[in-house]
């Protein structure tokens, strides 16, 4: 029996390599250490003034030097978005075990790249219109057209890899990071590669970004003086999320492509989907639909049932309405049995870092089941009647975990769920 390829006839699709660049570290080891103690990665902004706005609190990734990943005369062309980017991917390629460039090595041909961000180089193009009304036109940068493009993110690690093989980006808001992983796995499914640098990004601590979210009342306001508290999932005093920038990024393998050079293997992915509310540019839909939808075809794409799910990575952004109807939509797909799952939001200490969350998110799930560690919502006192779900409050939770549910909702309506397992050499994951 062939133990490449699960149920449905598909190439099984690992992971062999991650990277983290977040306010939480500067590596995904660094970042999950964070987590699982409680080390915040929110404080007081310090990229721009923010003596005009009502919030003056953000996630930011701090004393990142570009350099250390990138060609000094090319980081400069970047973007903040694709050089986070970069960096996540340059580490997720180390720690496969790879050199950079892969091709190198490898089938450049069979190596894929898809990343994802929600905006792209954002500052970018207000740093050049600026210059345009104030300066003039030959003060604009000759590279601000190819910097603030969202699919450079995906351009600089196809670059860094070498890989010449299938080249695309996702675009779905707060769904980006983890929609990205499961269409990165989809490559590798159809036989279009046999590796895939794949992730999500975001570099949006902007006065713009703070003060559109801000009127949108987006934000968490109510903690100002205590940074560190402001992010508060699920529970009852949560008055918004707070905002934030990083990037994750997994190299995907082929099963046996993985096994033939003895890499090692965090976990397995098994299943993803995305799906629409069409219901509200902004808003949920009070019936949760397109969330259960999202999280029911996922669980099936994995060729398993609601009940194989040991703990759930929810979207937990700490709004006082998605998060009450993040637990709806759990407790209508999962029934009685939701209140036996663990649910944890990293955003009570990571914020949210737009259309990189979902793919650093889907990163802590990888540490999850090869650990065996569940990691917790911090910042959680005060419980909900309205969210009264096990949310793993304040201290990580030793557990046994075969299979994982990660949920990301963005704006738009877009949803993305991933379902990752334990690593077994045999169909599906260990049960």
């Amino acid at each position: 029996m062939d133990n490449s390829f699960d149920e449905r006839g598909r190439p099984r699709v690992v992971i062999t390599g991650m990277g983290i660049m977040s306010p939480l570290g500067h590596t995904a080891e660094e970042s999950w250490d964070s987590l699982l103690k409680g080390r915040s990665g929110i404080g007081p902004i310090t990229q721009f003034d923010t003596s005009g706005l009502p919030v003056s609190i953000a996630g930011e990734v701090k004393d990142f030097s570009p350099r250390k990943y990138i060609d000094f005369k090319e980081a400069r062309r970047m973007s903040r978005v694709s050089q986070l980017t970069a960096a996540a991917a340059y580490m997720a390629i180390a720690d496969a075990d790879f050199p950079i460039p892969i091709g190198t090595v490898t089938d450049a041909e069979r190596v894929g790249v898809l990343v994802g961000t929600g905006v792209g180089g954002f500052e970018v193009a207000d740093r050049n219109l600026t210059l345009l009304r104030t300066k003039g036109f030959n003060r604009v940068s000759p590279f601000a057209m190819t910097a603030f493009l969202p699919n450079m993110p995906s351009y600089y690690v196809s670059f860094m890899a070498g890989a010449l093989g299938p080249i695309s980006t996702v675009n779905a808001a707060c769904a980006t990071g983890t929609q990205a992983i499961g269409e990165g796995s989809e490559m590798i499914r159809r036989g279009t590669a046999d590796t895939v640098i794949t992730g999500g990004a975001e570099g949006l601590i902007h006065e713009a970004a703070v003060a559109g979210f801000a009127r949108m009342l987006a934000l968490s306001t109510a903690y100002e003086d205590e940074p560190e508290r402001a992010s508060r999932p699920f529970e009852k005093d949560r008055d918004g999320f707070v905002l934030s920038e990083g990037a994750g990024v997994m190299v995907l393998e082929r099963l046996d492509k993985a096994l033939e050079r003895g890499a090692k293997i965090y976990a397995e992915v098994l299943g993803h989907s995305s799906s629409s509310d069409a219901f509200h540019v902004a808003a949920p839909d009070p019936k949760a639909e397109g969330k259960i939808r999202a999280m029911r075809w996922a669980v099936e794409d994995a060729c398993l049932s609601t009940e194989d799910v040991d703990y759930i990575n929810a979207h937990g952004t700490a709004t006082p309405v998605n998060d009450a109807s993040e637990t709806f939509a759990i407790k209508s797909l999962f029934g009685e049995r939701a209140y036996e799952i663990p649910v944890s939001s990293s955003k009570s200490v990571l914020g949210h870092a737009m259309g990189g969350t979902g793919a650093i998110e889907a990163i802590f799930c990888a540490y999850a089941l090869s650990e065996q560690i569940i990691p917790p919502t911090w910042n959680y006192e005060t419980p909900d009647p309205e969210c009264d779900l096990d949310y793993v409050p304040n201290a990580p939770r030793p557990a046994e975990l075969h299979v994982t549910l990660s949920n990301s909702f963005g704006l738009g309506g877009q949803n993305a769920c991933l379902v990752l397992g334990k690593f077994a050499n045999s169909t599906g994951p260990t049960q």
